[in-house]
């Protein structure tokens, strides 16, 4: 048995960019893991540490050393490598000699294709300090730094300069450099609260070592404190901190010795929509608002120091200090803003461009409107309320406060619409039109603002391909993915019942004669339906039942979704196989037909009875499925098709369908093309599997 310890690698730098950390970090991770594995070393548990001025992996239960292995390397087969005389020839004697043997010492192996020469040689495993090195300095040349930068005269580059790089095995240290630093047993404590560098005497007192110097070097541990503290300032404050997910990441990034405070601000400072106070506690000071308990913005933040003060109201004083003049700025956008009204600012839209070949954004909330208006129609919804919030739909982008905050677009106009005495319909529209704006976000709250999110998204689906800038790879500057999800997600999940198709023809009207691609309606509609494709994958249904619907390519996403849910149920049916395989073998067979078919069935020619009675239950059937189709009931009417699946069955086991009489086999394959014709007038099952 190998001897076994546990490996730390660590490297201490400058402050890392706190976006980039975990990311750095479980990279590092990653590249340690598969090198370690490729070297066949066998270890319990490897761990992935960070903190804003170190990357760090420990390994535990790591083997010393590999395992000796055997290498067999043949040589020239036996008839090359001796003449007739039996004499070793030269190309046997080159070999030996680079295998360190004679031709003597060779072995020999017998295959299929001749006897070779074979040497079986063991090639000492190497030990954990060897490798180590190497793999380190391959991991470091392959983290995403996408802006490396140079430090001091050397030529070495790293997205931060490097102090120190520690590799130790239990408590030895691994000999050897990493982007100019030899490796050492020195680290780097907390900068304020540990003085110089800790010595580290074994690898598995890393993190106690450090956590006595001010440092938690464990990420999830942090991140789990600083949760923990700010729940609990919350709780002392009776109300709940919105600690958002990436916001959590960043701070626990930005700390090695998390200590939550709490801090206030002028309460005349709440006049303000809350939106525009929190972004700036958050985006520029890294703060965590306060809400009450029944979803009030409060005057009240949280933030994480990264020091034990020995006066902490020192610290929420200069916080406070610090907050303040963030948030009288967006007092003054907000009391100046509402001295114009939304309506003033529609000029000063036809100053910016939407798209120098579609025009500005005046252009683009003229065509808003008018769309939006056609949406509202078809959804029997207020056409003149939806025409008026498409209008106003980007005129707070004009405003200073969305300039300033631009993530408040959208909200900004909500309530200085709500100011300007429009109706709470129009105003929760501007607000909604940007909705879903990510996977998993809410959708508009009212169908005027579906009308217009709607309206906005097919908007931009049709201007881009119109000019033929599809996106391209992961390149999609206008988020049109994002767009064709956000109009299926709607239409579905709102219960909609509008058609792609109509709406994209009335775009392309709209654009008038800005477009230069032909193909517009056919490009817009083909990305739409392969955006289904990933839709229902992340909903779990299977990529067959997407596929045979696909298939029929209906552009109504209700549609879309009552087929789905359909096929899905009959898939699984017990019967659904044998008719899915029937299926595909009537089309395989109607392929290969030159002929006219038939109208209807011939009962009269009719020649055996499996034939007879797919024919009259097929009738029966047909019968009651046609109102079931009519209603768009599409899991009752496959329900009442699977009952075919016996006579189905019955007719290809005992019945000839390329018959050799023309009129009999025409018959035959008129009667299973109408039975084909109603699955396919829901999908096409025969992709089932």
């Amino acid at each position: 048995m190998m001897n076994k310890d546990t490996l730390l690698i660590e490297l201490g730098t400058e402050e890392l960019p706190p976006k980039s950390l975990k990311t750095l970090a479980t990279s590092f991770f990653e590249g340690i893991k598969a090198q370690l594995d490729d070297a066949k070393l066998s270890y319990d548990t490897i761990t992935w540490f960070a903190t804003p001025r170190r990357l760090a992996v420990k390994v535990t239960s790591l083997e010393a050393a590999q395992a000796d292995a055997v290498v067999e390397k043949r040589g020239p087969s036996v008839s090359v490598a001796f003449d007739e005389n039996g004499v070793a020839s030269k190309a046997a004697e080159g070999w030996a000699r680079s295998n360190g043997i004679t031709v003597e010492q060779a072995g020999r192996v017998k295959t299929d294709k001749g006897e070779w020469l074979l040497h079986k040689a063991t090639v000492t495993g190497k030990h954990v300090s060897e490798l180590l090195p190497d793999m380190v300095n391959k991991t470091l040349s392959k983290l995403p730094i996408p802006k490396p930068m140079r430090w001091g005269s050397a030529r070495t580059q790293f997205i931060r300069p490097v102090h120190t790089l520690t590799m130790m095995f239990g408590d030895s240290v691994i000999s050897g450099e990493a982007l100019g630093v030899k490796s050492d047993n020195k680290l780097q404590g907390h900068r304020f609260h540990s003085n110089g560098l800790l010595t580290l005497d074994h690898a598995d007192n890393y993190e106690s070592l450090l956590e006595q110097a001010y440092v938690l070097v464990d990420y999830d541990q942090r991140k789990s404190m600083i949760v923990e503290q700010a729940n609990a300032a919350a709780d002392a404050l009776d109300g709940v901190a919105l600690v958002d997910a990436d916001l959590l990441e960043e701070v626990t990034s930005l700390v090695e010795w998390p200590v939550t405070l709490t801090g206030s601000f002028d309460e005349a400072f709440l006049e303000v929509p809350a939106e525009p106070l929190i972004y700036s506690m958050k985006d520029h000071q890294k703060y965590f608002p306060v809400n009450s308990k029944s979803g009030e913005l409060l005057n009240k933040f949280i933030f994480v120091s990264n020091i034990e003060s020995k006066d902490p109201q020192e610290v929420v004083k200069g916080n406070e200090k610090v907050i303040r003049p963030r948030l009288a700025d967006a007092e003054f956008f907000f009391k100046t803003d509402k001295k114009q009204s939304l309506e003033s600012r529609l000029d000063s839209l036809s100053n910016v461009l939407f798209q120098k070949q579609l025009g500005t954004l005046k252009d683009k909330s003229d065509r808003i409107s008018a769309l939006s208006g056609l949406i509202a129609s078809q959804l029997n919804e207020d056409e003149a309320a939806a025409k008026r919030a498409g209008l106003l739909s980007k005129t707070d982008l004009m405003s200073e406060m969305v300039l300033e905050f631009p993530q408040v677009q959208g909200t900004m106009g909500k309530y200085y619409a709500q100011h300007d005495g429009e109706s709470d319909a129009i105003a929760q529209a501007l607000e909604d039109q940007y909705r879903p704006r990510y996977a998993g976000d809410a959708l508009p709250k009212g169908n005027i603002g579906s009308a217009v999110a709607i309206a906005d998204k097919i908007d931009s689906l049709v201007g881009i391909f119109g000019i033929n800038q599809p996106p391209k790879g992961d390149k999609d500057p206008f988020a049109l993915r994002r767009a064709a999800i956000g109009v299926i997600r709607i239409i579905i999940e709102k219960d909609l019942p509008l058609d792609i198709a109509t709406l994209v023809e009335k775009s392309i009207a709209l654009y008038g004669d800005k477009l230069t691609n032909a193909n517009t309606a056919s490009d817009v509609i083909d990305f739409v339906m392969g955006r289904f494709k990933a839709f229902y994958q992340e909903q779990g249904v299977a990529i067959d039942v997407i596929l045979a619907v696909l298939a029929k390519a209906p552009t109504a996403p209700l549609d879309f979704d009552k087929r789905i849910k359909a096929v899905t149920y009959f898939r699984g049916l017990e019967q659904s196989a044998s008719l899915a395989a029937a299926n595909k073998r009537v089309g395989n067979i109607l392929a290969k037909y030159d002929g006219a078919l038939s109208d209807t069935f011939d009962a009269s020619l009719a020649t055996e009875a499996a034939e007879t009675e797919l024919a009259t239950t097929f009738a029966s059937v047909e019968q009651d499925i046609t109102p079931k189709l009519a209603a768009a009931d599409y899991q009752g009417t496959l329900s009442s098709l699977a009952n075919l699946r016996e006579p189905v069955d019955a007719f290809f086991d005992n019945v000839m369908v390329m018959a050799d009489d023309e009129a009999i086999k025409k018959n035959r394959l008129t009667l299973l093309n109408a039975i084909r014709e109603r699955f396919l007038a829901i999908a096409d099952i025969s992709l089932l599997q």
